[in-house]
């Protein structure tokens, strides 16, 4: 292919769109400053840069060196706070919900022979697993809507590690209320994909779903991936740990650092308290200074609203997770509360 050139050297080149018509990779030349800047490795965020393609073939064997850690997450569970921790330069790189993973999700609901989704899936992680300095480790925190190919990811990088971070359920239901239509949109939106992939069972007939609020979407695409979470620690229990959003907050220092010890960081303690210090200081996506208590307050402003529908859903959703086995709480906890 034409164009500019992309040296797989170098790390600033990222691995950002699958082109399925061409079975090629487009590359972005993105620094590292700026990929810690933006809240998500997305066309949204990521104009202006250099672009390139290379046919797959030609860069399926390249990367993947790197100590790997996975941060699957049900969204709106502080991930991006997480993630933005192991912005260490010479110590770890973070990678923000790549498009280039996102691809994979769009290219297999279109029906693509899942050997192929597998092996391009691969090279993508092989790709991202460039880290700007030898010896960092490379954390990748996928959109959640990826998460129907955590389970292909983890069985494709057999040493990495993973946290499965997640709010409880009444504080997300809480957050899509707070949000207004766009949250209520976007919970439908990942109900569809979530039904496309497989992951919902739950004992409802497939006319049901448009039967529900709004608000009890939100609570049906939580418990589906709430057992999505609960399946992959039950496969992969010494290499998987579950984090309550909510002990995340509470804990920030105890949380992080057992976040570093299972991702193999190589930061000292001091290291990971100084950054999380930083980064619980302000706002994940847009770097603005946070207040103590302000997501508190942000959350009692919202169930204070819609108390009585959030309440309604909670007690709905329960009673669907225990008839459909489901656990409120996950098995093997990153740290205890």
């Amino acid at each position: 292919m034409g164009g500019t050139a992309v040296d797989l050297g170098d790390p600033a080149w990222l691995a950002h769109r699958y082109d399925e018509s061409a079975d090629a990779v487009r590359f972005l030349h993105c620094s590292r400053e700026h990929r810690a800047r933006v809240p998500f490795l997305t066309d949204e965020h990521l104009a202006d840069h250099r672009v390139a393609a290379m046919p797959r073939a030609q860069v399926a064997n390249a990367g993947g060196g790197a100590d790997v850690g996975f941060i699957f997450h049900s969204a709106y569970c502080c991930s991006t706070l997480l993630a933005n921790i192991f912005d260490l330069p010479g110590k770890a790189m973070a990678l923000k919900e790549p498009q280039i993973l996102n691809d994979m999700v769009g290219w297999r609901h279109r029906g693509a022979d899942p050997a192929a989704v597998r092996a391009v899936l691969g090279t993508s992680l092989g790709l991202l697993t460039r880290p700007f300095a030898p010896g960092e480790t490379v954390v990748i925190k996928p959109s959640n809507v990826v998460n129907g190919l955590a389970s292909a990811m983890l069985a494709l990088r057999p040493e990495a590690r993973a946290i499965l971070l997640h709010a409880p359920l009444r504080a997300f239901v809480t957050s899509i209320a707070r949000k207004g239509m766009w949250g209520r949109l976007w919970v439908r939106e990942l109900l569809s994909r979530q039904l496309v992939d497989g992951m919902v069972d739950l004992g409802f007939e497939p006319r049901d779903y448009l039967l529900h609020t709004d608000l009890q979407a939100a609570a049906v695409g939580w418990l589906a991936q709430q057992k999505l979470f609960a399946a992959l620690i039950a496969r992969w229990p010494e290499r998987l740990r579950s984090l309550n959003s909510e002990t995340l907050v509470a804990n920030p220092q105890a949380a992080t650092a057992a976040a570093a010890r299972l991702f193999t960081v190589p930061a000292t303690a001091d290291e990971i308290a100084a950054t999380t210090e930083v980064q619980f200081s302000r706002d994940a996506k847009s770097g603005e200074s946070f207040g103590d208590g302000q997501r508190a307050a942000d959350r009692s402003a919202g169930e204070a609203i819609h108390a009585e529908e959030i309440d309604k859903v909670t007690v709905w959703a329960e009673t669907v997770a225990a008839n459909a086995g489901v656990p409120l709480t996950l098995p093997a906890p990153l740290v205890t509360p």
